[in-house]
């Protein structure tokens, strides 16, 4: 796969992070997550063709199959379990979070982190790239009061740190991948069950609301 093709993905990486920051309906932030996952998923295949590194398919294979299929099934069907159509506020006003936004990739993109984002010279660009992904993933789970856009903030981390471990050349196991995916999976289940709770205790998701618990 052609350098132009990998920018091309990871650049919808990073732009539906960056909309999960601004929409304001649940399964349209599931749809950006599966979309992003499917993203990740593309670059790594991209890498198997350098490679040619037969147990990497496998390692495709579960990504596919988690990220991009189980995971949004999870969290659509919850999302229509509890009627969640529309996401709660963020703490940020929309103008200061794209402001937020903005400062994070130029951070990410600075001569700060420059001895991280040229570990390798030729992926100098991807690599900033990608970590202005992760940056602004870490934020949209501090910036979002609703527990899925925060579950889905999470993954999206992953996926970010996913995506600057194989433009910078960090060599992983297969089975350590396939074994970190199937704890996102695990955790996934353990989320759906943890949101389904805290709704039926509070006919809501806002996390804000629960800073006021007491024993």
């Amino acid at each position: 796969m052609n350098i132009l093709s990998l920018q091309f993905l990871l650049g919808v990486v990073f732009l539906t992070i960056i909309f999960l920051h601004l929409i304001r309906k649940n399964f349209g932030a599931v749809i950006a997550y599966g979309i992003q996952s499917f993203a990740t998923v593309l670059i790594l295949f991209g890498f198997f063709f350098e490679t040619k590194n037969v147990s990497l398919l496998l390692v495709i294979f579960v990504a596919f199959a988690i990220k991009v299929i189980l995971a949004p099934i999870f969290f659509i069907t919850l999302i229509q379990k509890h009627e969640l159509t529309f996401l709660t506020s963020t703490y940020l006003s929309t103008p200061l979070t794209l402001i937020v936004l903005a400062v994070l990739t130029a951070l990410a993109h600075s001569q700060k982190f420059l001895p991280l984002t040229t570990i390798v010279p030729a992926h100098h660009a991807l690599l900033s790239l990608a970590l202005s992904a992760i940056f602004i993933s870490l934020f949209l789970i501090i910036n979002r009061k609703e527990a899925v856009s925060q579950a889905l903030g999470i993954l999206s981390f992953e996926n970010g740190i996913v995506v600057f471990a194989i433009f910078a050349g960090l060599e992983q196991s297969p089975i350590l991948q396939i074994g970190i995916i199937f704890d996102i999976f695990v955790w996934i289940i353990i989320a759906a069950v943890f949101l389904s709770m805290i709704y039926r205790q509070f006919q809501s998701l806002d996390t804000s609301l629960m800073r006021h618990l007491k024993d």
